[in-house]
């Protein structure tokens, strides 16, 4: 079975810096685009950024700058790190990942059970 297990998350000032953590466990053969997403209270999900498992990355024009997301391929895990966190930036952060299993032929999309990021005074 595969799962994606969140960590780092916190409480930080307006202004400092979090490193957010996802591995990916269990039966895999491969992982393909990885990313961050994150949810608000009373906004939709919404998209952070993502990685390709070459390396190239994508942004939301709201972290542009100020976030940077990377991957560790031997270790199935990826990182986000931010930093000049504003209060906008609180939510709930959530690790996604496209995984092919030993056995299976087909990649799946999995999800993180999501990790809490506040930027507070």
């Amino acid at each position: 079975q595969v799962q994606l297990v969140e960590s780092g998350g916190g409480l930080v000032q307006p202004g400092g810096s979090l490193r957010l953590s996802c591995a990916a466990s269990g039966s895999i053969a491969s992982i393909d685009d990885m990313g961050w997403y994150r949810q608000a209270p009373g906004k939709e999900r919404e998209l952070v950024a993502t990685i390709t498992r070459g390396g190239t990355t994508n942004y939301a024009d709201s972290v542009k700058g100020r976030f940077t997301i990377s991957r560790d391929n031997a270790k199935n895990t990826v990182y986000l790190q931010m930093n000049s966190l504003k209060p906008e930036d609180t939510a709930i952060y959530y690790c996604n990942a496209d995984i092919r299993a030993w056995g299976i032929a087909l990649y799946h999309n999995y999800w993180g059970q999501g990790t809490q990021v506040t930027a507070s005074s």
